[in-house]
């Protein structure tokens, strides 16, 4: 079989680490074979890529930026500003300090892949040198040592690269997923986008990525409002929506969502972001929509069936939660927070013979001490509602013992030790609540219950 043809036909099949392998034997005897080099360099790439719409970091706040216009925005059009209705059922959802609403669902956009350049985008990476002799397409820049890097970057010559589409688009992802370097992929996707005279909506997009990465937001904006302006892609408008929302303007970003509804009818990833943003603006039955006709198109959508079991939870509907739950249990998702969650289902629908085992392989699985504090101030509860005050105060200690910093655990300690008359107790563990959660609002209703008891 022809190597070449072989190296193909493991790439079709994803065996990247086998691909990259026969088009090393290929390149060791013939270094100038421009397929096998291009043909490894998609695979080099594939191997470490990421999704990295999915895989965006978006900052919650940051002094250095001034990307966002208004520091004082009006009520309604930012995400630091939205109110909460009080007669919705999520108004006793737990909320961060700043007042957003802790997500409960564990969406993209935290972790990333290993060995991806992506976690190296950010960092104040050099500028590449410039070799001082002038290298053909195909001769030196394609000659690499066999312990040294796969492409000598510096000596790469990206003005002749650029005029090549063929290679161009390959050589810019592999700089820029694989090698990490932005500020190179940005140098050759200008000279691309120069080359094509500006027709080329795909450049404009992989440019508008570069801006991102070095936190020129606005000159990212433009680029791709030139490119939707050329052709239409779910891409461009999903990129623009989160250029939107990292400068602090939802309506905007839903402008732009909707938008793109109009020309892709029913794309799961528009309506996806349109739930997230009502979500963040506290438009529950916006986005408990979007979510629902998400379903309709995608019944496999894990987001769209965690939300709608998070929303029926906290609207006293533990029943239908369950059936979200158990569906999402169903389709293969196996972790601590879910198995919290049906634990938590069970208890309010009182299914109780499910809610211990439930408990119990969440403890299993978790391994953040966060979490497994989480499941053990659940218990607490479960205890609480079979009478065992006893069995509450160890879940509760169990709780601070796997994280000392949860002002809930000390409330219900000092509620628990007033009922068992130890109101100096009570009073030093709401002291300690205050301290840790100033904001949290049932420390200082008992604090005052206290003082004048």
């Amino acid at each position: 079989m022809d190597p070449l043809y072989l190296a193909l036909s493991l790439y079709r099949r994803r065996s990247y680490d086998k691909c990259i392998e026969v088009c090393t034997s290929i390149l060791d005897k013939q270094p100038l074979d421009q397929a096998a080099w291009c043909l490894k360099m998609r695979a080099l790439t594939q191997r470490v890529y990421v999704d990295d719409i999915e895989s965006e970091e978006i900052p919650e706040k940051d002094f250095l930026d001034d990307n966002v216009l208004a520091t004082a925005p009006r009520p309604g059009t930012s995400m630091k500003t939205a109110v909460v209705p009080s007669t919705s059922g999520l108004s006793s959802r737990p909320r961060t300090s700043t007042g957003r609403p802790i997500s409960g669902i564990a969406r993209p956009g935290t972790q990333m892949r290993p060995e991806s350049a992506l976690d190296r985008v950010r960092t104040a990476r050099p500028l590449t040198g410039h070799s001082a002799r002038s290298i053909r397409l195909g001769t030196a820049a394609m000659l690499t040592q066999k312990d040294g890097p796969f492409i000598q970057i510096s000596r790469l010559n990206l003005s002749k690269y650029a005029k090549n589409p063929c290679l161009s688009k390959p050589l810019f992802e592999y700089l820029f997923y694989c090698d990490g370097g932005v500020r190179t992929a940005m140098e050759l996707a200008v000279q691309a986008t120069q080359h094509g005279e500006f027709k080329d909506w795909w450049w404009k997009v992989q440019l508008a990525k570069c801006y991102i990465a070095v936190n020129l937001i606005r000159e990212a904006e433009q680029q791709l409002r030139s490119a939707i302006k050329q052709h239409y892609h779910v891409e461009t408008f999903i990129r623009l929506t989160r250029i939107y929302y990292r400068v602090d303007q939802p309506l905007s970003a839903i402008d732009i969502c909707k938008s793109g509804l109009e020309i892709f009818p029913k794309d799961v990833t528009i309506m996806t972001e349109l739930g997230r943003l009502s979500e963040g603006l506290n438009d529950t039955a916006m986005s408990v929509k979007y979510y629902r006709n998400i379903l309709v198109e995608d019944a496999m959508n894990i987001e769209a069936v965690a939300s709608l079991g998070m929303y029926h939870f906290y609207n006293n509907q533990p029943e239908l939660a369950l059936r979200y739950y158990r569906r999402a249990l169903s389709m293969g998702a196996h972790s601590a927070e879910l198995y919290n969650n049906l634990g938590l289902c069970c208890l309010f629908s009182q299914q109780l013979d499910f809610t211990i085992p439930y408990f119990q392989r969440a403890l299993d699985l978790a391994t953040d001490l966060k979490v497994k504090a989480e499941v053990w101030y659940n218990l607490s509860h479960l205890a609480m509602a079979a009478g065992d005050v006893q069995l509450a105060v160890q879940c509760l200690n169990l709780c601070l013992c796997s994280d000392s910093t949860h002002a809930p655990a000390f409330n219900n300690l000092a509620v628990l030790y007033h009922k068992m008359g130890k109101i100096n107790l009570a009073k030093a563990y709401l002291t300690s609540a205050k301290t840790l959660e100033p904001e949290l609002a049932e420390v200082h209703v008992n604090l005052e219950y206290l003082q004048h008891a």
